[in-house]
């Protein structure tokens, strides 16, 4: 909660000030000054890369980037931030919040995705294009999360998208042509796989529209994999989601063979150590069936930890080093998953929508200590609202947090700041 002083009428004599004290407005001036400095670093293209060289695993990939080495990374690129951002660190700093102002400054500052999702009057060529050389000035490898599927978000939250297939395949071109040769790494729809037409009920039962997601999704790996220096992942869900055989079977039809690799955890809170023992599953299970193995016969999530282990020892041959790679997004998910208090009795928790009380969890790098982790990135924009998030009351309130939640990917000060304060790491 933010704390507000009251204001009172002084009729007193002001008190002389010692020798030498700086007056206390001319000294909030000049913090003032310090933050909007740094904030207009955030926008300065070639010197925004606050979070620091980020070591990758290697050279830039072959012609097919799902066959070679992951995507070369020495730092990622910082786009421009929500105008919200801006306007929060302005009224922090003019409510004299001076600390939690630069902690805003800090979380925009930090390297994040690019969304490209179809939004009426943007030209996408431009848009992608206008990223791919905003990070070419920066030195840096840009993140595009690409999210104009039709039909996406079975029409909740963030409902939109393409039409239909020929137009989403012809956004894609136009993505394509606005990436041109540059590097880049591309996050391909999230939500597209592990959240289908038929899983909420919007299929006919010819399964029409799951089939469609599938054609659209192999097709934008075919034509961004197939340029040299952008690196294609696929939709994975998150680790309280789906089992793995049923993951592994959704990114097979996908063509994960011709994409670098895959991503866990979009706009989630799940832990690291979970997502990486669901990587660790998913990946052996695709080196699997990749073998002529049947996914269905692999280990899950919800198996104790040893026995999948043993499990993927027993049955799989090929060389760990050889599994397809990932990347997860932590943006938020230093304090992990929200439960709703018992007491509350939601008809739908929403666990996944602006849960109070998380925190940023750590800062994009290549250095991820595991060799099946490209990188950990910022895919969600921390600070934008998830939604409405009504948890299956008839609202308009969110019944949690006692207000009304901005819209889905609109600024949401109030958790932008609890996770600026709760990071693990901290911000620093």
């Amino acid at each position: 909660m933010r704390r507000t002083r009251g204001r009172t009428t002084a009729t007193t004599t002001e008190p002389t000030r010692p020798t030498g004290a700086i007056p206390r407005r001319r000294r909030l001036r000049a913090l003032t000054a310090l933050v909007a400095a740094g904030t207009a670093l955030v926008l300065a293209a070639g010197t925004a890369g606050a979070a620091g060289p980020h070591h990758g695993p290697g050279k830039d990939s072959g012609p097919n980037p799902g066959k070679g080495k992951g995507p070369s990374v020495t730092r990622f690129h910082v786009p421009p931030p929500n105008p919200g951002a801006l306007t929060q660190i302005k009224e922090l700093v003019r409510a004299g919040q001076l600390r939690d102002a630069d902690l805003i400054r800090r979380m925009i500052s930090t390297p994040q995705a690019v969304w490209l999702t179809g939004q009426e009057g943007h030209d996408v060529r431009a848009d992608a294009r206008r990223t791919v050389i905003g990070a070419k000035w920066q030195r840096a490898m840009p993140v595009l999360s690409l999210y104009n599927v039709p039909g996406r978000d079975c029409a909740q939250y963030s409902a939109g998208g393409a039409s239909d297939t020929a137009e989403y395949v012809e956004w894609i071109d136009e993505v394509a042509k606005g990436i041109g040769p540059h590097p880049a790494i591309v996050i391909l729809e999230p939500d597209s796989l592990a959240l289908m037409p038929n899983d909420c009920g919007q299929d006919d039962e010819e399964g029409t529209l799951t089939a469609a997601r599938f054609e659209e999704v192999r097709y934008a790996v075919g034509v961004l994999a197939a340029k040299p220096k952008v690196n294609v992942y696929l939709d994975a869900g998150h680790s309280d989601w789906h089992r793995v055989d049923s993951i592994v079977s959704r990114l097979l039809e996908a063509d994960i063979a011709s994409a670098r690799g895959y991503y866990l955890n979009p706009s989630n809170y799940q832990t690291d150590e979970s997502l990486a023992r669901y990587g660790n599953l998913i990946s052996g299970c695709l080196a699997y069936a990749a073998e002529g193995g049947d996914p269905a016969d692999c280990p899950n999530q919800w198996w104790e930890p040893q026995e999948a282990l043993d499990w993927l020892a027993a049955n799989v041959t090929t060389d760990r080093a050889e599994w397809t790679p990932y990347v997860t997004d932590t943006s938020r998910n230093g304090r992990g998953p929200w439960s709703a208090p018992e007491d509350a009795a939601y008809p739908d928790p929403q666990t996944w929508c602006n849960p109070p009380d998380r925190g940023l969890g750590q800062r994009p790098t290549t250095a991820t200590g595991d060799p099946l982790i490209d990188a950990h990135l910022w895919i969600k924009i921390p600070g934008e609202s998830d939604g409405e998030c009504l948890r299956g009351t008839d609202g308009p309130e969110d019944p949690e947090r006692g207000t009304v939640a901005p819209r889905a990917g609109q600024w949401f000060p109030q958790q932008a700041l609890e996770l600026a304060r709760l990071a693990q790491p901290a911000l620093r």
